[in-house]
């Protein structure tokens, strides 16, 4: 079936067959609309996959697409780094249904932290211009929201045994949105926080260690030190997966910032990728 149908639908617009360089490849609707955007580092080779397409489990995707679509629109371009950031711009645009990674970069999730009076407010959301009535300091965006959202929470629950969690009723007046978390300590110590904000902002993971002696004072956390090394190694794993990687993509691209827009995260990383 594959390869009858591919030929059948496809071989006309290919012409004499799609060129062996980096570029894009576009499933098209019978309204003109982009299915699918896929990138190729070598173009002949990735559409005779398709053309190619078995009955196994594993082809399913390409044989779907391959009856589905009414079109396909090739693109050629200079390099794979091209290819990737002309892919990501078409999903962040036009969100193909068959294509998931990168499709909905406004999810993705921010770390933010500001002080005011007594209290050390923190965020967590997908929505950081919604919070201007604080003057957060925002470190991501982040891709993962599993990851992100995990570590948040293991961090607020480390900063509860090193100062005190106000109430839901005592948070400063602020419009609840969905996607979003707010928390506010009172007693936080002025260098937990310097140290805190030098972790998030992926520098180094040295106050991973400030914080688990801070801890080491603390009698309930002396209690649960089993599940106190859980959060902490929870934490590092962050760093390593998300913090650190973000703040070398920042570095690559010049930018002295802990933030990077949802919608220009995944091209930053691209670009700065060793492509």
């Amino acid at each position: 079936m594959g390869v009858k149908l591919f030929d059948r639908k496809f071989a006309k617009a290919l012409g004499d067959g799609p060129p062996a360089t980096p570029g894009v490849y576009l499933f098209r609707d019978e309204k003109g609309r982009v299915l699918y955007v896929g990138k190729a580092k070598h173009l002949r080779k990735r559409l005779a996959s398709y053309r190619n397409a078995t009955r196994r489990k594993v082809h399913q995707k390409m044989r779907l697409l391959v009856r589905r679509a009414t079109s396909l629109d090739v693109q050629p371009l200079a390099t794979e780094r091209d290819a990737l950031l002309k892919e990501n711009e078409i999903i962040r645009l036009q969100r193909p249904p068959f294509n998931v990674d990168g499709a909905f970069s406004f999810l993705y999730p921010a770390i933010g932290i500001c002080t005011r009076v007594e209290h050390e407010l923190l965020c967590l959301t997908t929505n950081p211009g919604a919070w201007t009535m604080f003057d957060f300091r925002w470190y991501g965006s982040f891709r993962s929201r599993p990851r992100t959202k995990e570590a948040f929470d293991v961090l607020i629950e480390l900063l509860g045994h090193i100062g005190h969690r106000e109430p839901h009723s005592s948070l400063p007046d602020h419009r609840p949105l969905r996607g979003s978390r707010l928390v506010a300590f009172r007693r936080l110590q002025t260098e937990v926080s310097d140290q805190l904000r030098a972790f998030l902002a992926g520098e180094t993971m040295a106050p991973l260690g400030f914080i688990a002696e801070t801890l080491l004072e603390k009698p309930r956390a002396r209690r649960e030190a089993t599940r106190v090394e859980e959060c902490l190694q929870c934490l590092s794993s962050f760093y390593e997966t998300d913090l650190h990687k973000l703040r070398t993509a920042l570095n690559g691209a010049g930018i002295r910032g802990t933030f990077i827009a949802q919608d220009e995260r995944d091209s930053l990383f691209i670009s700065t990728s060793g492509l």
